[in-house]
């Protein structure tokens, strides 16, 4: 896996510390990001800072842990102790140009079909109290040409590997959706100790479980027939989660794994026309089938990750074709999305439940950005129009409720 892993990003310098020139970019560049309207790209960075489009350039080739910034960025937001979940997930990033490093056909998952484009692979940390994601790392995909000793399964086990040691104490269970229920990828996260938590197809292979008493002679019996979902019988039914939306659980063998799991089998009959059906599975054989749905349904946090540094901090705005300024970015415009969420939780107050809004993170820093650049060109008293009651409307103008 050496090959894969050259292009990864390394610590700052030996001694894990940061440089105080590349903190002082980031400092610039983070809060560029969260001001600027249009593309996240060279161009548009250095009209709105006092840094050149070179400079932006050649600092996009320097090496950033950007895993350990976030690591601590996480440990501010969550509370300590309080139960955290990983999810891993990958995005694809449209991208052109023959020079473009790792460009190949992946997954575009709003046009449902394959394209030649890029592809990120995220894993990220979602506090399960408040319900928030963040993101922990960003690894891009190589093409299969590059590295054809590796699958693309081989790579997203080397990222997950690589972001181990940064996930919080705490963290026990991996949320992932039906593509990595493979039997490479849930034996290479278990063998990391981490459980994880996915969707099986509606046709999955599953066997029960032999629980009787066994024949003194020969071969002990394992199973005890095929699992046939139209059949609730054998299944235990756990609680109605929603109206007409009804939860049974079984340990059953799964075949395609070599492994005893733990099925949650969601049954929607709020439509008379059409029963819908949602298979979920846990490596924890004695996980509580609830956990099992609500973590699943988390994971979902990642794919609002996804939508916002689409949308607001250019995850797909790169000017760059190399690995280093390219992986340089997925991870800045991630970390640019967890300083966001930073700074809005620190100023939530009060007991109603904390909801966050990138747009309206944008609007205000943006008001509060150009406040500050007509106070400055025009020669104003910062104090005493900063005292003045209608300031913070100012800066409140045109944010929206998420």
């Amino acid at each position: 896996m050496d090959s894969y892993g050259s292009h990864c990003t390394k610590p700052t310098d030996r001694s894990g510390r940061f440089r105080k020139p590349q903190t002082k970019f980031l400092t610039t560049l983070f809060a560029t990001i969260l001001v600027m309207c249009g593309k996240v790209n060279f161009t548009n960075l250095s009209r709105y800072s006092n840094l050149s489009e070179r400079t932006y350039r050649r600092q996009y080739q320097q090496d950033f842990e950007f895993a350990a910034l976030n690591q601590a960025l996480v440990g501010q937001v969550s509370q300590t102790g309080g139960a955290k979940l990983a999810v891993m997930d990958c995005s694809f990033i449209c991208k052109s140009g023959k020079a473009t490093f790792g460009l190949d056909r992946f997954w575009n998952g709003c046009a449902s079909r394959a394209e030649t484009g890029l592809e990120v692979s995220v894993v990220g940390v979602v506090d399960v109290e408040t319900e928030q994601g963040y993101a922990l790392s960003a690894e891009q995909t190589y093409a299969q040409s590059s590295v054809p000793e590796f699958s693309r399964m081989d790579q997203y086990l080397y990222h997950l590997d690589h972001v181990r040691p940064y996930l919080p104490p705490e963290v026990e269970y991996l949320a992932v959706d039906g593509y990595y229920a493979k039997a490479h990828f849930v034996a290479g996260a278990v063998g990391l100790r981490l459980h994880v938590i996915s969707k099986l197809r509606c046709d999955a292979n599953l066997q029960f479980l032999y629980t009787g008493v066994q024949k003194r002679r020969g071969r002990p019996r394992k199973y005890a027939g095929k699992v046939d979902l139209n059949d609730l019988s054998r299944f235990t039914f756990v609680e109605t989660v929603q109206p007409d939306v009804e939860l049974y659980t079984a340990i059953v063998w799964h075949v395609s794994l070599k492994r005893a799991v733990r099925v949650a089998y969601l049954v929607d009959r709020r439509q008379a026309t059409r029963v819908r059906t949602c298979l979920l599975f846990s490596t924890d054989v004695e996980q509580d089938p609830m956990q099992i749905y609500h973590y699943y349904k988390l994971r979902f946090q990642i794919e609002f990750i996804f939508r916002d540094a689409k949308q607001f901090t250019g995850l797909e705005d790169c000017q760059a074709r190399d690995a280093q300024k390219l992986a340089f970015h997925f991870n800045a415009s991630l970390t640019a999305l967890n300083l966001a969420k930073l700074d809005a939780l620190q100023q939530h107050s009060g007991q109603a439940p904390f909801v966050f809004s990138m747009a309206s993170v944008k609007r205000r820093r943006l008001n509060q950005h150009l406040l500050e650049r007509f106070i400055c060109n025009l020669d104003l008293d910062p104090s005493q129009i900063k005292s003045h009651p209608n300031y913070s409307s100012l800066c409140n103008y045109g944010i929206i409720a998420a």
